[in-house]
């Protein structure tokens, strides 16, 4: 094939590719409609008519339709390159002043075409006039395409491979084609080996636009490949490793992010809980995938929506599986909880009959053993020692009940089963009225103070009761009258504090005061008691959502004071 085929040959192909290349961006306008879409088609639509029609257009054009179609193909050249700027400038607006510039130099070359007054042929004598035209023409064409190339290779340096490689390569053919241009300006023979480089230039920019306006299938695959390979180990690990939400989110966040070249991506719930996230998430976000237990929020750079489509398209499929990781991870979690709610009451059953059997041998024997005797020497015993046993089954029974009435109380703060029905209260009231049926004869010994100015507080008095007859009991058991209760109600807090005059907790048991059958430091055949007092108010308190604390009293004696929320 000879020089002449050959430049001819490259030539069609250019003109077929560039008619492609149209009807590619055509249906990506069509399908996107937005702003740089629509500059993008006109620049490729105006290389195209170059191309093609202009073929049709005489270099010796005669009359007033043929110059107006000469002057149209050039005007169409001087565009091109405006056309492509804007398309460039459209995720990013340039500097006013460069805007202004580029619009005049623009208007300025366009009114310069239309008032020529002649266009020389290839072997014609140029003007100075139509020389200095072909200069400004090319200083145009130059300085908007670096512009684009500029613009375009730079933000590619911050997306992901596909959307990276794609602004490259329209960066690139920008360039190629503006080279492609003062070539054609510079070369006299059309079928010279300078014409046949320019249009292999020309070919090698035209398959740049391909690949930066619709890329092939096999060709964006090869340029994800960094990101899916990352993306693959992560989704890998939501089946193999990932065992709560957060952990599957936070595998997926990082290879997501990369992948639709974000900022910052974040994760959420179903309920709005954040349950990952990942680089900076600050500012407007740009993307949103909502599926209906999971909303993904990625923070994107203006080029992502034109560039990243794909990637946007396959960040709601990592979506979908990652949902479906989540809700596996919700079924196990339910599981889960089940077991162990099944294995806490089973728990809860065997300790609580392991310290029924415990608590209750000692009076269930006593009792047992005074029945006997009544039973078998009724006969035999004088009347003040049957009136002694009698009086020992009383208290026995007393004790008994007692026993079984703090371990029904445990029994329901072990299940969770204290419902909280807050009341208003008169604190004073309250407080002497409790006092009054747990000191019983000894109530006198006991001093109730509310201080403050609000005498009135809303808690549930039921846990308010058992809480501080527990104390005062054991205010009363172990230590030393007068025993003082305190109360106060201010800032949204009941604070009720009850204090004894007696030596005070022994030190070795300060830690293990609250556990269960801790006595204060007293021997048992001493003082009566189950050493469950503490346990039981302060698992009152807790179910309140307060707490309940010691403090050594001073000089002397045991404070213990109790917090519930008073709303």
């Amino acid at each position: 094939m000879g020089l002449h085929s050959l430049v001819i040959t490259i030539s069609i192909a250019n003109s077929v590719l560039l008619v492609v290349l149209a009807v590619l961006a055509w249906r990506r306008w069509r399908g996107r409609r937005d702003l740089a879409a629509r500059w993008l088609t006109l620049a490729i639509v105006a290389i195209t008519l170059i191309s093609t029609v202009g073929r049709l257009v005489p270099a010796h054009p005669h009359g007033f339709f043929e110059v107006a179609a000469q002057r149209a193909n050039i005007e169409l050249l001087v565009l091109f390159p405006y056309f492509l700027y804007r398309f460039a400038t459209a995720f990013s607006p340039p500097g006013r002043r460069l805007q202004l510039a580029v619009s005049a130099l623009t208007i300025g070359l366009t009114v310069w075409t239309f008032s020529l007054r002649h266009i020389p042929a290839a072997h014609e004598h140029r003007s100075a006039w139509f020389t200095a035209y072909i200069f400004a023409f090319l200083i145009h064409w130059s300085l908007l395409s670096v512009v684009v190339t500029r613009r375009l290779w730079r933000a590619g340096r911050d997306e992901p491979s596909v959307a990276a490689n794609r602004m490259r390569m329209l960066g690139f053919a920008a360039a190629a084609l503006t080279v492609a241009i003062i070539g054609v300006a510079f070369t006299t023979d059309q079928y010279s080996a300078g014409a046949l480089i320019v249009q292999v230039l020309g070919l090698i920019a035209i398959v740049a636009f391909l690949l930066g306006i619709e890329p092939p299938l096999i060709v964006r695959a090869y340029w994800r490949m960094p990101e899916q390979a990352r993306l693959q180990d992560a989704m890998r690990d939501l089946v193999t490793l990932a065992t709560t939400r957060s952990e599957i989110a936070a595998r997926v966040v990082g290879p997501a992010a990369d992948l639709v070249g974000a900022r910052g991506l974040a994760m959420y719930d179903g309920a709005g809980k954040l349950l990952a996230q990942h680089g900076e998430t600050a500012g407007p976000d740009g993307l949103h995938v909502e599926l209906p237990a999971l909303l993904i929020v990625a923070w994107t750079s203006p080029y992502a929506p034109f560039f990243g489509d794909d990637e946007l398209r396959l960040l709601e499929t990592i979506g979908a599986l990652t949902a479906t990781a989540l809700d596996r991870v919700r079924l196990f979690e339910q599981e889960h909880s089940a077991r162990l709610a099944l294995e806490r009451a089973n728990e809860l059953m065997t300790n609580f009959v392991a310290l029924a059997a415990h608590e209750l041998r000692t009076p269930v024997t006593t009792i047992h053993g005074f029945v006997q005797t009544l039973n078998h020497l009724g006969d035999r015993l004088e009347e003040p020692q049957k009136q002694e046993l009698r009086s020992g089954l009383e208290q026995q029974t007393q004790r008994m009940a007692a026993l079984v009435e703090q371990l029904l109380d445990l029994s329901r703060l072990d299940a969770d089963a204290v419902v909280v029905r807050p009341q208003r209260v008169d604190l004073g009231e309250r407080l002497r009225e409790v006092i009054t049926v747990a000191a019983g004869p000894r109530a006198d010994e006991v001093e109730v103070e509310v201080v403050g100015e609000q005498a009135n507080a809303t808690v549930d008095p039921a846990i308010l009761d058992h809480i501080v007859s527990n104390l005062v009991t054991n205010a009363l058991r172990y230590g030393r009258s007068p025993v003082r209760v305190t109360a106060s109600a201010d800032n949204g807090h009941l604070r009720v504090a009850v204090e004894d005059s007696g030596p005070g907790v022994a030190s070795e048991i300060e830690e293990t005061l609250f556990d269960r059958f801790t006595r204060a430091g007293v021997a048992r055949d001493r003082v009566s008691g189950t050493g469950l007092g503490l346990a039981i108010a302060r698992a009152y308190a807790v179910a309140h959502d307060g707490e309940l604390r010691y403090e050594r009293a001073q000089p002397t004696g045991a404070r213990f004071v109790v917090e519930l929320p008073s709303v």
